[in-house]
């Protein structure tokens, strides 16, 4: 990782009361309840804003189209509009083909680009992106959170908590509801750092630590760790055992393979899972209230995909997105990089020049700019003093998750939220 180059604090008394009018009618929209900010037509000849966004399309494994998808159907609707402060906005978009080769080279393209910054992304091999955006000072805002890099680095703009908020956030819920505990997570470098996650969870709730259970993460079926499971003794405790499954595209796979051994004989386990994982989407194409996730326990970054805050996004989705079936509003990934973009809004219009760079991006998130998500996510805001201070996770500024329940089909907000997993995550060793 390079060090961050020093740059000079930007001039003061300089904004042109354009902007200040702009930003207050902005704020005002945001007040409203909207989550959106106004285009602004003004500023003709600005220069064109270009952004990548990357993530996996094609591989089998955990793919995430909706992603770019998501950002191409967010560039249109704001071109539409007139633009970003009057800056069109153009995105690039990468597959990284879910290894560390492809990360490193959709990188070093974000560099030969020009992008002033890289949006709504995810890939699990932090090492090898981050390092070409850190040296060309190329700001990663708003990733999945899938590796620790992403917390750690200081061209790093997180809008979640990442896998560790959800695996921590998901212990704690399982802690309240389960008696014993067994996690199904990948055999990979991103997979062997859940474990203690989730059991920083669990503590908190004063329950066992869980039960680890590594499987491949692009197999075709999951008998041996199915029956692994179902074999176990049971807890014993008046609490049901449960499982949780964090495999991302694979979890319905491993869960149909245990839905058939359970059926073999297998005694009664609950399920878990995590969004992204599991969503609403999986829940109605495998039976709704009838299929095997109903009662099903599912942790999450956000409000429910139903909630009335993710408005906005579902008509920008409806109007722009056209006929895309990868952009599905339920979608932790696309949900992501909407909020990532509505960040990177705020930058660019923050930023107020003809041209826009990456430093520009970079020092505006750096000054403490406050992004209002229209209630999505706590205000986001990455000054060294809005800094969560967690273990492992220095760059981490929203540890807030969702506790939901499958029922009737639906998933529902359990009890009240969100809950801060702030502490949890500073414990865990």
């Amino acid at each position: 990782m390079t060090g961050r180059r020093p740059r000079p604090s930007p001039a003061r008394g300089t904004r042109r009361p354009r902007r200040a009018l702009a930003l207050t009618a902005a704020a005002s929209a945001l007040t409203a309840g909207c989550g959106l900010l106004p285009a602004d037509p003004a500023g003709g000849g600005r220069e064109p804003v270009t952004v990548m966004t990357w993530a996996p399309e094609r591989t089998g494994a955990t793919d995430k189209p909706g992603m770019p998808a998501m950002a191409e159907a967010f560039a249109r609707w704001v071109n539409a509009s007139g633009g970003i402060d009057g800056h069109e906005l153009k995105v690039v978009t990468c597959d990284d083909g879910n290894d560390s080769v492809g990360a490193a080279a959709c990188a070093r393209r974000a560099v030969r680009e020009d992008v002033v910054a890289v949006v709504g992304s995810y890939s699990q091999h932090g090492r090898s992106f981050l390092s070409p955006l850190e040296a060309a000072d190329i700001p990663y805002i708003g990733g999945y959170g899938v590796t620790g890099e992403e917390f750690t680095s200081p061209l790093s703009y997180p809008v979640n908590g990442g896998q560790a908020a959800l695996l921590a956030g998901n212990g704690r819920q399982l802690g309240e509801a389960c008696g014993r505990v067994f996690l199904v997570r990948p055999d990979t470098v991103a997979g062997d750092a859940l474990p203690k996650l989730l059991d920083a969870g669990l503590a908190e709730a004063g329950a066992e630590r869980a039960t680890d259970v590594p499987a491949p993460e692009s197999a075709r079926e999951y008998t041996a760790q199915a029956e692994r499971i179902l074999a176990a003794a049971p807890s014993g405790s008046a609490k049901p055992d449960c499982v949780t499954a964090v495999l991302g595209d694979r979890t319905d796979t491993f869960f149909d393979t245990f839905r058939r051994a359970r059926a073999d004989g297998g005694r009664d386990v609950r399920l878990a899972s995590v969004l992204g994982s599991v969503d609403q989407s999986l829940v109605d194409r495998t039976g709704g209230a009838r299929g095997p996730y109903e009662g099903a326990y599912v942790t999450g970054w956000y409000p429910v995909a139903s909630d009335d805050r993710w408005a906005p996004m579902r008509r920008v989705i409806r109007e722009h997105a056209f006929d895309d079936n990868r952009v599905d509003p339920a979608d932790a990934g696309v949900q992501t990089t909407w909020i990532a973009y509505e960040v990177l809004r705020r930058a660019v219009a923050e930023a107020d020049a003809d041209r826009v760079t990456a430093r520009d991006v970079h020092r505006v998130l750096d000054d403490g700019l406050s992004v209002d998500t229209g209630g999505l996510t706590p205000k986001l805001r990455w000054r060294f003093e809005d800094l969560l201070a967690a273990r492992d996770h220095p760059r981490l500024v929203n540890a807030e998750v969702t506790f939901q329940t499958v029922r009737a089909g639906r998933l529902t907000a359990s009890g009240t939220g969100p809950h801060d997993l702030t502490g949890t995550l500073s414990g865990t060793p």
